[in-house]
């Protein structure tokens, strides 16, 4: 990989390398193809033997879900295009904005672990801006090997090929910071201010398989300490602050209870209305704007239930930015 080298004297940055799971260019089979070509090859994400999962993913499920999930795909799409990464743009912009206020020599990228913009990229861009010292910061508040173990795979990956090598931090986690755990709850707040309370709210994480757990990964772990936060900030107890998981995939067990179980058990005892909010999804994307606010709704209102509400992903709100710097902060990463 070329590279610029530093010039000792020169002026340095800092840099902060945002990272989100991911998105296919278009909502189309051949686009979806590509994406999920990479997603489903990584051995984190599918811990199956290669000489066994390889050929079912070619053979099987690229041949049939890229058309299916391009359906998905074309549910949120905007003018803009994908709305993960627009969102992930628009808050890098923010991040900068105030980061950079004190005049410092800051810079923010965005990488994607899965598509475009890369991780590569990402680091790159940061590197020829002169940013000798880089802080990596994964948009996933709960760590799993399947997500921000992933994402230092792919960064060793790009720094083999790297030379000159800068200064790096890797946040790996922030699952309990008092100011993600103020952000989440402001956000509900926010919304129940301009649309009422809920009779149940349904905390919604991305699920994983119950081996990866068996294994050592501290997830689900990690999900209920938030959850128990959320309880305590909103004064809310277990009967009425739910947990699930989603998305699961497979025959396998996956890390329980499952939400569309959860909000088919609400529907069938004619709950009137519930809300579900999904905090390790930093912006939203299709696990929330379709399978949640679209999927799940529909279960919920087809088993009995009345009202169902989704309560937005922090995206670019202020609360969200605020948070980031304080997390950066906290870490000992001043930018000072």
């Amino acid at each position: 990989m070329r590279e610029n080298s530093h010039k000792p004297g020169h002026p340095e940055s800092t840099g902060v390398l945002l990272i989100n799971l991911g998105t296919p260019e278009l909502p189309t089979p051949s686009a979806l193809r590509v994406y999920l070509k990479e997603f489903l090859s990584d051995p984190r994400v599918v811990e199956q033997p290669r000489w066994l999962w390889l050929p079912v993913l070619h053979a099987i499920i690229l041949n049939v879900r890229p058309a299916r999930s391009a359906k998905l795909y074309r549910k949120i799409w905007t003018n803009a295009g994908s709305p993960l990464l627009r969102s992930t743009e628009s808050l890098a912009a923010k991040l900068l904005d105030r980061l950079s206020a004190s005049g410092n020599r800051i810079h923010v990228a965005v990488g994607m672990r899965y598509g475009q913009p890369s991780i590569r990229n990402g680091l790159m861009q940061l590197l020829d801006r002169e940013c000798r010292r880089i802080v990596v910061l994964p948009l996933y508040p709960q760590y799993s090997a399947t997500t921000t173990g992933s994402t230092m795979d792919a960064l060793g990956d790009v720094l083999k090929t790297c030379r000159n090598i800068p200064d790096l931090h890797f946040v790996s986690r922030y699952y309990d910071h008092p100011d993600y755990i103020e952000a989440i709850a402001q956000s509900i707040e926010s919304y129940w201010k301009e649309h009422g309370r809920p009779d149940q709210l349904l905390c919604s994480f991305h699920g994983i398989p119950e081996r990866y757990v068996r294994a050592g990964d501290p997830y689900p772990d990690e999900c209920q300490t938030t959850v128990s936060r959320l309880r305590e900030r909103l004064n809310m107890n277990e009967d009425t602050l739910l947990i699930g998981f989603q998305s699961r995939f497979g025959r396998e067990p996956w890390v329980g209870p499952y939400t569309d179980e959860i909000l088919r058990e609400l529907g069938r005892r004619h709950v009137n209305r519930v809300d579900v909010v999904c905090p390790g999804f930093s912006v939203d994307c299709l696990e929330t704007l379709e399978e949640i606010a679209m999927e799940n709704r529909q279960l919920f209102l087809d088993a009995g239930g009345s009202s169902f509400h989704y309560i937005p992903a922090l995206n670019d709100r202020d609360e969200h930015v605020r948070m980031l710097c304080s997390i950066l902060n906290s870490r000992g990463l001043a930018f000072s």
